[in-house]
């Protein structure tokens, strides 16, 4: 049975109908992958800036579109910006109001480009902005541990293995077997930002294009190193996102350790800690207790961000070169391992 709604305006082609609404449900995109608005909209602009240089485009078109994303962003910053289903994406949906905002300029934009090689440059860049902000949050963390040994450097206490006190350590040194440990994270987040500091923008959908593009402009324009160096790979790759999801998964792992440690000592039978009210909360029956919710979420949470590490694997492991919807998929898992 199928649907004889119009076939869609950006990839009509051969296709006399649209999809069926079920098609369309769960080939939209745009529920999850808006997140990438300005990614996508600074990608825009560094293409038509490259397409104008290059004398692919008119300089006026060039600034008509620079225009039209502008004010894209700024409707969509407000919260103006209407989004729709049948669009599938945040690409199409931008380049849908560019169209209606500038007219026929606004078709030149996809000149030289791919939602391929599109989509990889929008990903790359918003897993790269949050690296580096993972980054940051590491060594602040790091510094209030680094406090805090300092604070305890003379502290005694009770060192443990199998969970039963071993030898005497003091609470300063415990302190920097985390530090140890999220600057480990912190050196897979700066190794990873360096591998993936690679623009895919230029490789089309699979294998480049015939127009004359300056990819080691765009490149620099993104921010990026140098643009990537094989086109098949540049548009398959998620290995960046994978890897994000790694250091996320350990990362993680190492907090949850904390928490449980956090949980274990807070309680009567160790005694070591006394959480404070704003991290506690207490039972709706028993007035005695104060439990230690922030730190059980914590570990909680862990296995959610472990679970989006072997889903994303899961998705590649059977992917062919290159590019295939089922990549679709990598998108929530990473926005939401950064959320959590």
């Amino acid at each position: 049975m199928s649907d004889k709604k119009a076939s869609n305006q950006m990839w009509g082609g051969r296709f006399a109908s649209g999809p069926a609404a079920i098609m369309e449900a769960i080939n939209a995109s745009i529920g999850f992958d808006r997140k990438l608005y300005a990614q996508d909209i600074s990608g825009s602009i560094a293409h038509s800036e490259m397409l104008a240089e290059t004398g692919i485009i008119s300089a006026a078109d060039q600034e008509k579109i620079a225009h039209g994303l502008n004010t894209i962003l700024k409707e969509i910053e407000a919260g103006t910006f209407e989004f729709s289903t049948r669009l599938e994406d945040i690409h199409m949906n931008v380049e849908a109001r560019l169209a209606d905002l500038i007219g026929p300029a606004a078709g030149r934009l996809h000149t030289a480009r791919s939602r391929n090689d599109q989509v990889a440059v929008d990903l790359r860049l918003w897993v790269k902005r949050e690296c580096q902000r993972v980054a940051q949050a590491l060594k602040d963390l790091i510094a209030a541990f680094l406090e805090r040994a300092e604070e305890h450097a003379a502290t005694v206490m009770p060192g443990f293995t199998h969970m039963q006190a071993a030898q005497p350590v003091t609470f300063g040194h415990h302190c920097m077997a985390y530090v140890e440990m999220f600057g480990r994270d912190l050196s897979r987040v700066r190794d990873a930002i360096e591998r993936m500091d690679e623009s895919p923008l230029g490789a089309a959908a699979l294998a480049g294009t015939s127009f004359s593009i300056d990819r080691h402009m765009t490149a620099k324009a993104l921010g990026f190193r140098e643009p990537t160096r094989n086109s098949l790979d540049s548009v398959s790759d998620r290995d960046f996102a994978l890897e994000f999801l790694s250091l996320a998964a350990i990362c993680a792992t190492h907090l949850s350790r904390l928490a449980e440690e956090i949980i274990i000592w807070s309680t009567p039978q160790f005694g070591f800690i006394r959480l404070s009210d704003s991290f506690s909360t207490g039972s709706s029956i028993m007035p005695q207790k104060k439990n230690p919710d922030a730190a059980e979420l914590v570990r909680g949470k862990t296995g959610r961000v472990n679970g989006h590490l072997v889903g994303l694997l899961t998705v590649m492991k059977g992917m062919p070169l290159t590019y295939g919807k089922d990549m679709q998929e990598d998108k929530e898992a990473v926005f939401d391992a950064a959320e959590t």
